[in-house]
């Protein structure tokens, strides 16, 4: 009787779900009549999802979606939506949400789906959530994996519970017979760093060594973000030594770590030492290289300096992406060399990347400060042609201009 019951339930479950299914499939066809690709209609829920703000909505789009961890796109209209959801305090709405697609059919093939809403309830921070889903994988016929334990920590992590990460790392590994690898370490010691515990590090290393699991380039990057936040220079200089020891060569990705961190702290011109010491051992810097210290530049008021990386930058043959484009337009703005910010504002146009809206304000005010009105009209000519959201803004905008 028990059995039979338990049937009877599951296909009710079944029944609810496609009904429920058949009664949303229809958002997302926008009235077309050939049936939609996946990948199509993650498109569509990803682009209903963007301008959404209706909790039930946007579970409507998400369940006629279908979505699967499996795939990239996918995964990002998920983390849309659960941002979304923990934005408006629906935290039922998430937790069901997440809870009837465990007893989807394709999604119970493996522990993926179940790993994956471990870190959406990290990401809404419903760490309780996040932590009982570990516990009851069993009761999903799943063993409890170190990839689940992983997704777990990085959940911990993202919701900013770090002493639950330590105490998860502590007790669950024995607790469920999981052997940590070199990934489970490589998040812990995130974690710690993040928290401004880097120190604590040196006791994660110890332990690998016990275990003769060796650390990797990204276990120092990690470690050397948190000791550069942190402002703790000679624990810099132990772990650049440490590296050696474990014959770990300092490479492109490691560099780029460093003037980052050194950039943050308003220290570019040491970055830019850094990045002629790669030059000169023959490291290649990459785009990210020179985006980290023109981004540090600028926000240190140096401009000169900056306009400079970026020539270099293109010189090399290297290509900027968006970002390094939008932070130089908007601080030649705030710094009123306007005629510089048109120039590689309309570099980025060429390009499809047009900047934010208050950026593009900023140097058509600046544009006709100069007397350059033409110029002013023709930014705006191109932004309307490319964007038709803020249309009526612009036309606005556009009419109180000199004539």
């Amino acid at each position: 009787m028990a059995l039979f019951s338990r049937l009877r339930t599951n296909q009710n479950l079944s029944l609810l779900l496609k009904h429920r299914y058949l009664a949303t499939s229809s958002i997302l066809s926008s009235g077309s009549k050939t049936p939609l690709t996946s990948m199509e209609k993650t498109r569509a829920a990803l682009s209903l999802l963007k301008s959404e703000s209706n909790p039930e909505k946007i579970l409507e789009i998400c369940r006629a979606a279908a979505l699967t961890p499996e795939i990239h796109l996918d995964r990002i209209v998920f983390s849309l939506a659960i941002s979304k959801l923990s934005q408006a305090n629906h935290f039922n709405g998430i937790s069901q949400f997440l809870e009837d697609l465990k007893t989807r059919p394709d999604l119970r093939r493996d522990d993926r789906f179940i790993c994956h809403s471990i870190v959406l309830y990290g990401q809404a921070n419903m760490v309780d959530h996040a932590i009982r889903t570990f516990k009851e994988m069993d009761k999903h016929g799943f063993p409890h994996s170190v990839r689940a334990l992983n997704a777990l920590l990085f959940a911990l992590t993202v919701a900013k519970d770090y002493k639950e990460v330590k105490r998860v790392f502590l007790e669950f590994p024995k607790a469920y017979g999981i052997e940590p690898d070199l990934d489970t370490y490589n998040k812990v010691i995130k974690a710690f760093c993040e928290s401004g515990d880097s120190s604590s590090v040196y006791s994660i290393l110890a332990e690998m060594d016990r275990k003769s699991m060796k650390p990797n380039a990204m276990s120092f990057g990690l470690l050397l973000t948190g000791f550069y936040k942190e402002q703790k220079f000679e624990d810099v200089g132990k772990v650049l030594k440490m590296t050696e020891k474990y014959g770990i060569k300092p490479g492109l990705s490691l560099h780029n770590t460093r003037i980052q961190s050194l950039c943050k702290l308003k220290r570019s011109a040491e970055g830019k030492a850094l990045l002629d010491g790669m030059l000169s051992r023959g490291v290649k810097p990459n785009a990210i290289t020179y985006s980290h210290l023109i981004h540090g530049f600028c926000r240190e008021g140096n401009l000169e300096e900056a306009k400079k990386l970026f020539k270099t930058m293109i010189n090399r043959g290297l290509k900027p992406e968006s970002n390094c484009y939008f932070t130089l337009v908007y601080f030649l703005c705030q710094g009123g060399d306007y005629e510089t910010a048109l120039k590689i504002c309309k570099a980025s146009m060429e390009k499809g990347w047009v900047p934010s809206f208050t950026i593009m304000r900023s140097l058509i005010n600046g544009l006709t400060g100069i007397s350059k009105v033409a110029e002013a009209k023709e930014l705006i000519g191109v932004v309307k042609e490319k964007f038709t959201r803020n249309v009526d803004l612009w036309n606005e905008i556009e009419a109180g201009l000199p004539q």
